[in-house]
């Protein structure tokens, strides 16, 4: 599927728009970098891309202009912006266009990796399909009830608890963007809401404490991940 799955990058850095555009081919990826925001829109009009990732500061036409011309031609295209600012008007102006991630520079390069992996999972998959009851290591966890069962031990979730859990377990073992989980479950993605979710999160690790097969991982401050290890007997 990888070779066949078209990146669409937009990047004025010559140095670094080089060294993304090797690395993501270097991942099996196929990817048009065009190294001016002028050229962009007739760019992406002459080819068929599976997602865009496009810097906001660049010369002539800046990275959100074009993803409001190429929301215009695809409305579906999955896109991440790329940003040296950390501007909140900034990261809800892309979220406003429909952007599926958002990354301030520098980032680790296995974390934009991960973030391309989880929007290829979306599509390929659909939509989510809606559990009530998931597995995870030896828990069960039951969100409409809000309960983590194991060893006939029940654990009474909060409902804020118990959105968080879904949506993790919705993603096993894929990055959950923050920012993501933040809008969804909280509606907001200021400073006191982060700080809040990272309380939820500490209380889940606690929850899921007695397995070690069971982690929720803090990834590179981008996000979290639910991992469920297979430990050999």
């Amino acid at each position: 599927m990888k070779p066949d799955y078209h990146i669409f990058l937009v990047e004025d850095d010559l140095s670094f728009g080089s060294v993304m555009k090797s690395y993501l081919e270097l991942n099996d990826y196929q990817v048009t970098w065009v190294d001016d925001g002028k050229y962009a829109l007739s760019k992406f009009r002459a080819g068929k891309y599976q997602i865009c990732i496009l810097d906001v500061m660049l010369p002539n036409v800046d990275g959100f202009t074009i993803g409001s011309e190429i929301r215009s031609i695809d409305k579906d295209i999955p896109m991440i912006f790329l940003t040296a600012k950390n501007l909140k008007e900034d990261i809800l102006k892309g979220y406003q266009l429909g952007a599926d991630d958002y990354i301030t520079k520098p980032f680790d390069s296995e974390v934009l990796l991960c973030k391309i992996s989880a929007i290829i999972k979306r599509q390929s998959t659909g939509p989510v399909r809606e559990e009530v009851v998931f597995s995870i290591g030896s828990y069960q966890f039951d969100s409409k009830l809000r309960q983590v069962i194991r060893e006939n031990q029940v654990q009474k979730l909060s409902p804020k608890e118990a959105d968080l859990l879904k949506l993790l377990c919705q993603n096993r073992n894929e990055l959950v963007p923050r920012e993501m989980a933040l809008r969804k479950i909280w509606g907001d993605d200021g400073y006191f809401t982060a700080r809040s979710m990272d309380v939820f999160v500490t209380k889940l690790r606690k929850f899921l404490s007695d397995d070690p097969a069971v982690e929720i991982r803090n990834i590179h401050g981008s996000g979290f991940m639910l991992e469920v290890k297979q430990i050999s007997k």
